[in-house]
């Protein structure tokens, strides 16, 4: 109840919903995403694990639009997007809502994919004005409540077959209707890879020193191009977000001249910067920003501590080198049982070109722990 009202009381400050949508997952409550039936006006308790998104935190939807679709599924649930167009005041929750509310997922339960719904809508809607505007006039014939009833099935058939939106661009609208990924999130499919290349999350900055040197991966969520005050020259703002948060990271020119390229909004950066705790806030000053699908060119090693591993592991391990032959090298750490530790530099015929492939590879021979890199 108390986090329902927090989110309830912020519900047009993003940065807050995100901050107690986070808070609420540590405290094992899951914030469940928008619903045609079942979301109220404001967010709600579903049970003593659940809060549910209210129709009122969605971008486009207004307070009047929100209560006409409460208030028109009193007495049945909806069982399809026609069946909404047909009962709820299309005076107040007119296209706009109604494509809000596809793209933020809340008419994913009719099974359509959203992307059809969509492109379907317009169709949907003149049918549906046209047969409210006939029921106020009286003008309902037997067949019309039949052709109501049914669901529109007389057409159906000729809505338009489209595909579904790619994830991209289904997490894209999310974001841009709830003001952040609901039901995914861009950088969920790269979970390993920021263990991997990124020493620091945005939710643990905190146990850094300001001024020490840090590598973060996150989302470009915002740019500000904008000019210092003495030399006029370029630099940028970024806010960057990654699974926990996000941090403000300013490129100055330096380094704005080197990374520019790399600056698109919705692009997943490796950052490396120092960071600045003397505000509030902390913030990255940005030294080198590389796109995350270039990050395996920035391996300059691996390190494979083979302490503990069997003997009959090393020849697999020496098929995987092979196989993947380039010019990093590979540091091979042993304990001894003099309990000294040596450190071994493979021969260059076993230098490696490194990939996501050869690293999970790699991982699942010898364990994750059992590897580190060399950026």
């Amino acid at each position: 109840e108390f986090m329902t009202a927090l989110l309830t009381s912020e519900r047009d400050n993003t940065d807050k919903i995100v901050e107690y949508v986070n808070e609420a997952a540590h405290m094992g409550i899951k914030v469940l995403p928008p619903d045609i039936n079942e979301s109220d006006i404001l967010f709600k308790v579903k049970d003593q694990n659940t809060i549910r998104f209210g129709l009122l935190a969605v971008k486009n939807v207004g307070r009047g639009a929100a209560e006409s679709i409460v208030q028109a599924r009193k007495n049945n649930t909806f069982k399809s997007l026609e069946d909404i167009c047909l009962h709820i005041d299309l005076r107040l929750a007119n296209k706009k809502v109604l494509e809000a509310l596809i793209k933020c997922g809340a008419l994913d339960q009719f099974g359509m994919p959203r992307a059809q719904m969509f492109a379907a809508l317009d169709i949907i809607l003149e049918s549906a004005s046209k047969t409210q505007k006939e029921k106020a006039k009286g003008q309902i014939s037997f067949f019309d409540q039949s052709f109501e009833e049914n669901g529109f099935k007389n057409y159906e058939n000729n809505l338009p077959q489209v595909k579904e939106w790619p994830e991209p661009q289904l997490l894209a609208f999310e974001k841009e209707m709830i003001g952040f990924y609901i039901t995914g999130h861009p950088l969920a499919r790269y979970a390993k890879q920021l263990k991997r290349f990124a020493s620091t999350s945005t939710s643990t900055l905190h146990n850094h020193k300001d001024q020490d040197e840090i590598k973060i991966v996150g989302l470009i969520a915002k740019i500000k191009q904008t000019t210092t005050r003495a030399k006029q020259e370029k630099m940028a703002i970024l806010k960057l977000e990654d699974l926990e948060g996000f941090v403000e990271a300013l490129v100055f020119p330096r380094a704005y001249q080197k990374v520019s390229r790399y600056i698109h909004p919705s692009t997943v950066v490796m950052v490396r910067g120092n960071l600045n705790l003397k505000e509030d806030t902390p913030k990255i000053l940005v030294n080198d920003l590389f796109p995350f699908d270039e990050i395996y060119k920035l391996i300059t090693g691996l390190n494979l501590n083979l302490s503990g591993v069997r003997e009959n592991t090393f020849e697999s391990l020496k098929e995987l080198l092979v196989s993947s032959r380039g010019n990093i090298p590979i540091y091979l750490h042993l304990d001894t049982p003099t309990k000294t530790r040596t450190h071994i530099v493979v021969g260059e015929n076993f230098y490696v070109s490194p990939s996501e492939q050869l690293i999970q590879e790699i991982e699942d021979l010898l364990g994750e722990e059992k590897l580190s890199l060399v950026i």
